[in-house]
């Protein structure tokens, strides 16, 4: 409420450019959705902590859904330019927030929560809360940092190289989503209930079964992001001002930041066992000492690197970081814990790799020769294009499910074991 008079109060008195009036009106319009996406990130954990997850996956994707529509069928009516037509989606962000807290509390309510206003402190759950919370904010901010410096030396090295990054880090953070942050997710109450119940020597199996099944997807995934990289971009971004430059320069970070699908996905899982545990500050004194590095191999990598690559080092500066982060993290929850036996892993994760090679190979070999094809057929570039990714996407799958069979068996029949559990 202060914030919003604050800028009526600037809006009435001050003398502002055009474009720094929308955006503060806009901000006014939007400031509110700060308190319901809280509200919705706070329902999210007490759902997730019920071991209920489908309401809160399914909510984000209710508020794309109003967003696009209101940029189809609201906008068009509202105003004859842009800056006029935005205010729509503004107000269709700050519905978006208000129907996705709705959504959920009638979920809440069947497991007994009660809407209710309180001003009382004593509680000291919520005492003990709070100060778990401030280190895990704090992480989230070191995070931030990192990002913020990429972001700075981007424009050092070229003009479209954030640009670039920003493509990039999309791509990657796609799957990342899908897999790793949605198993993370399911795993922090598992974890949660096994230290609770002093049964602290579960966590370690619990976590490389994750880790397994993990890396059994997700270094494919990264594999055939890092191998189809042109074509990906290409076929996706490649239209008006995205010219065959800019799909060359986002290619080219994609290919180096691919690998951080592993590294991230590994890391997303291994920080749940430490909130579990209540130690929000490991994690956290871990990436700030991260930031130092990061900076360090930005600057080596920005020296060192040629022309037209600088912007992918960077990319690659931060997997390298987080590699060295998800070691530290393992190495001092083996610790914790009494001990976790990661040499459980190596071998699956080979494996895993090894059949990805064999993938990767296929859908090298086997996109060139689509696009050929397509292209002698008569077809148009982009229409050769996006059908050389899409038959490299399908191939690439059908190898890796047939490679999985031989050098993944294990890993194989367990996953089909989750389907036939999850049909049942």
């Amino acid at each position: 409420v202060v914030v919003i008079g604050a800028l009526s109060v600037i809006l009435d008195v001050a003398e502002l450019s055009p474009d720094t009036v929308h955006i503060l009106r806009m901000l006014r319009v939007m400031f509110p959705y700060m308190f319901f996406i809280c509200m919705v990130a706070l329902c999210m954990a007490i759902l997730n902590s019920f071991h209920h997850f489908f309401v809160p996956a399914a909510t984000p994707i209710l508020a794309n859904v109003i967003w696009i529509a209101v940029l189809v069928w609201i906008c068009p009516m509202l105003g004859e330019t842009v800056a006029e037509r935005i205010y729509a989606v503004a107000w269709g962000i700050l519905a978006a927030g208000l129907i996705q807290l709705v959504v959920q509390l009638p979920v809440l309510m069947r497991f007994g929560f009660k809407p209710a206003l309180s001003f009382s402190w004593s509680d000291p759950r919520i005492k003990r809360g709070i100060l778990l919370m401030g280190p895990a904010a704090l992480g989230v901010g070191v995070i931030q940092v990192n990002s913020l410096l990429d972001v700075v030396l981007a424009w050092v090295v070229d003009k479209q190289a954030p640009t670039a990054l920003a493509y990039t880090q999309l791509m990657v953070y796609l799957p990342l989503g899908i897999f790793a942050t949605s198993l993370g997710t399911v795993l922090l109450p598992t974890f949660s209930k096994q230290a609770a119940r002093s049964r602290v020597g579960e966590i370690g199996p619990t976590l490389l079964k994750s880790i397994k099944s993990l890396l059994f997807v997700v270094i494919p995934a990264a594999t055939g992001l890092a191998v189809l990289a042109y074509r990906i971009i290409g076929s996706l971004f490649e239209w008006q001002e995205f010219d065959a430059h800019s799909t060359m320069l986002t290619a080219r970070a994609l290919i180096f930041f691919a690998p951080g699908l592993v590294v991230f996905g590994v890391y997303k899982v291994i920080v749940p066992a430490f909130y579990a545990l209540k130690d929000t500050k490991t994690p956290v004194r871990v990436a700030a000492w991260s930031v130092a590095l990061n900076l360090s191999l930005n600057i080596l990598f920005i020296v060192t690197w040629p022309v037209g690559y600088k912007h992918a080092g960077l990319a690659f500066a931060t997997v390298l970081t987080s590699l060295l982060n998800c070691f530290l993290l393992a190495w001092i929850l083996g610790r914790r814990i009494g001990g976790i036996a990661w040499r459980n892993v190596l071998l699956p994760a080979l494996a895993a790799l090894f059949s990805a090679a064999i993938m990767g190979a296929a859908v090298y070999w086997g996109s060139e020769l689509m696009e050929e094809m397509l292209l002698q057929q008569g077809c148009r570039a982009k229409v050769a294009q996006v059908g050389a990714m899409s038959g490299g996407i399908v191939l690439g799958l059908i190898v890796y499910i047939a490679s999985s069979f031989v050098c993944c068996r294990a890993q194989m029949q367990e996953l089909l074991s989750a389907l036939k559990h999850h049909k049942s």
